[in-house]
Formats: structure tokens, sequence, C-alpha cells
């Protein structure tokens, strides 16, 4: 169970956000973007062979743990997870990522979706969601 998913374009804007506590939302908005520095500084020094899309841990505070995942286009997915969840394995993380990076890839087969706007779909979105409840 995830508190948040994020999808953030290669240019470093939000595309699409979403999360269990809106309450919560301002701080792990913030969470992700310190994140982005982090995920821009591991392309950077990392491989020139990016077959592993799966970043892993990027953040971690006392409440919450931001994981990572970038797509060959630059587009950067985060799931934020409570730090006190310790039934989640790295496997589950990357099997979320897969899920969303599928929705995504099915999104950017729509025709009607102009490439650089805000993510609006309905199919996207129960996707996410289903990450956020854990209803795989």
């Amino acid at each position: 169970m995830a508190l948040c998913v994020a999808v953030v374009s290669k240019e470093n804007a939000p595309k699409y956000v979403t999360s269990l506590n809106p309450e919560d939302e301002l701080q792990i908005q913030y969470e992700i973007h310190s994140s982005i520095d982090f995920v821009e500084e591991k392309l950077k020094t990392g491989k020139k062979d990016m077959r592993d899309l799966y970043l892993g841990l990027l953040y971690s505070t006392e409440d919450h743990k931001v994981y990572g995942y970038v797509t060959n286009t630059k587009v950067k997915f985060f799931v934020v997870i409570d730090s006190s969840n310790l039934l989640l394995r790295d496997n589950e993380i990357r099997f979320m990522f897969r899920k969303l990076h599928t929705a995504y890839t099915d999104l950017m087969c729509n025709p009607f979706y102009i490439p650089g706007d805000y993510i609006t779909s309905e199919n996207f979105n129960k996707v996410a969601r289903g990450i956020l409840t854990g209803n795989s």
C-alpha cells in the first residue's frame, strides 16, 4: 500500500499526483521534488546502459520513503510509502512501477492524449488508485 503516486515529465514538471491523505499531500510533494535531484544525480553518474529502469529508494524521512523509476524517455515515476511499512519488499515495489509504466504506455498510445499535458485518464487513475489502496 502506497501513500502517493506521482509522474514527473522529463522537464521536471508534475504531470500526475494522487495521494491517500489530502492533508499530507503538500509535504509529500515537497519530498517528491527533493527526490528529483537524486534521480538527476543517478542518471548522470549511472551506467550508460540503463536496462534497469528502477532506481530504488531515493529519499527517506521519519515518516515516508520515496522510491523512483525512470523511463527511457526520462519520465519519472515516484511512489511514496509509509516508513513504518516493513511488509513491502523490493520486488513488490518494482511490480508497482511496472504496472504504472504499462498504464503510462497505454496512455501514450491513446491518439486523443497530447503528450506533455496533465494526465487525466480514467484508466491511468484507476491503476494509480489500485496501487494506493493495494488492490492491484
